[in-house]
């Protein structure tokens, strides 16, 4: 364990989400600083907690990407005394509560978002939902790609949609959702009240299609698949040496004349069909022809050394594990090490802020189900007997060692 961040240290943060996109915004709170409790259900808990294999020492690698520097109790808010709970660590504890139930769950819970906004109103409350407000249905990543435009213009050019290959979705709206929480907390220090932010998947995700978006609207005219390819610049895609494929991404002209000295072609620079960005785009299939021939000539490594050290973009395409274990993630110290629980040494992925005076790691490992129940439950005032009691009615759950104890079967 670490250290961790300083940044957001003596912010409080209440966690009733789940899954990924909220969760993931509230491992990033506590990554700069923030205390965070998460509150899952008192016999499930996070449902990602049976999302695999893979599993190891029982435990999901999916739930352990999202939730460390995070506290966990196990709570069954369909009782009174966890609702009493709760809203205790929200009114007098909590800076931000967090959430991503369904419309509706937490006013039957006696917890709605209005109404502890109103019995503190330096509270900030924050919602992830998948579709904008008005619209309840449930928002899954997957599908929230196919009807926010992603998968239209991802894929092969005369292949099927696709999706992308990890649920960018769900982590483009808890990117959002974080900075909009972070803007909330500045607001806050002026005006010294709390107010509610709201993100739908379905937003973040017309949000961050950026230059396509903003194409269809200026033209009307919808974006084709280019596979690898870009829409709007040339050469920008995938080529293949003799011993493996690159990619070559280049932005401008004086980019593209770099690469035409390393290939050996200096005539394409001069050539009207190539000389200029716009007419790339329009002989895209002739010059990309040309660019596979040579480069189909030469070793990946013995390109990828010239044209970086021409300045031309340009990588190997690695497997993740070699992107993991690569120079440049050691160079970032991208991978870091926690103690957990169960798992002596659980390897993690560093969020990728790098700050020049404060510290932002990550600073406890995921915790088990239900591992700080009594010790939330004592902070939020119950006293030894109504925890005990807590437990006996199966209202919530506590982890002894490694067993997971309540008054009922579960």
């Amino acid at each position: 364990m670490t250290q961790g961040g300083t940044l957001l240290a003596g912010v409080n943060v209440l966690d009733l989400s789940r899954v990924l996109a909220a969760p993931h915004c509230t491992m990033a709170l506590g990554e700069l600083g923030a205390r965070v409790i998460k509150v899952e259900h008192v016999r499930v808990g996070d449902e990602t907690r049976t999302w695999g294999p893979p599993f190891v020492e029982g435990e999901s690698a999916y739930y352990l990407a999202v939730n460390r520097n995070k506290q966990s109790v196990a709570l069954d808010l369909a009782t009174p005394v966890a609702q009493k709970v709760v809203r205790r660590l929200a009114l007098s504890w909590a800076d931000i509560v967090v959430e991503n139930f369904k419309a509706g769950d937490l006013e039957r819970f006696n917890l709605g978002l209005a109404d502890l906004r109103a019995a503190q109103p330096r509270l900030i409350t924050a919602s992830i939902r998948g579709y904008p407000i008005g619209d309840d249905r449930p928002g899954y990543d997957f599908v929230i790609q196919g009807a926010g435009g992603l998968m239209s213009i991802t894929g092969p050019q005369q292949g099927p949609p696709s999706k992308v290959g990890v649920a960018v979705a769900d982590l483009f709206a808890g990117s959002w959702l974080l900075s909009g929480i972070l803007a909330a907390l500045y607001e806050r220090e002026r005006s010294g009240r709390g107010q509610h932010v709201s993100v739908s998947l379905f937003d973040s995700q017309l949000a961050m299609l950026a230059n396509v978006a903003s194409s269809y609207l200026v033209t009307g005219r919808p974006s084709a698949r280019y596979g690898n390819a870009h829409a709007q610049l040339v050469p920008y895609e995938v080529f293949g040496c003799k011993d493996g494929e690159i990619t070559v991404g280049v932005g401008n002209d004086h980019q593209f004349a770099a690469v035409c000295k390393v290939l050996g072609h200096p005539e394409w620079c001069t050539d009207e069909r190539y000389a200029t960005n716009p007419q790339r785009v329009l002989h895209r299939q002739q010059l990309v022809a040309e660019m596979g021939a040579a480069l189909g000539q030469r070793f990946a490594s013995e390109v990828l050394s010239a044209l970086n050290a021409a300045g031309v973009p340009c990588g190997p395409i690695r497997s993740v594990g070699d992107a993991l274990e690569s120079p440049e993630a050691a160079l970032g110290g991208a991978v870091t090490h926690l103690e957990h629980a169960k798992i002596r040494d659980l390897p993690q992925v560093r969020l990728p802020w790098r700050f020049s005076r404060s510290d932002a790691s990550p600073r406890t490992a995921p915790p088990l189900h239900g591992e700080h129940t009594a010790e939330v439950l004592a902070e939020a005032g119950l006293s030894d007997e109504e925890i005990a009691d807590a437990l006996r009615s199966g209202a919530a759950t506590v982890m002894v060692g490694q067993r997971r104890t309540s008054g009922r079967r579960s």
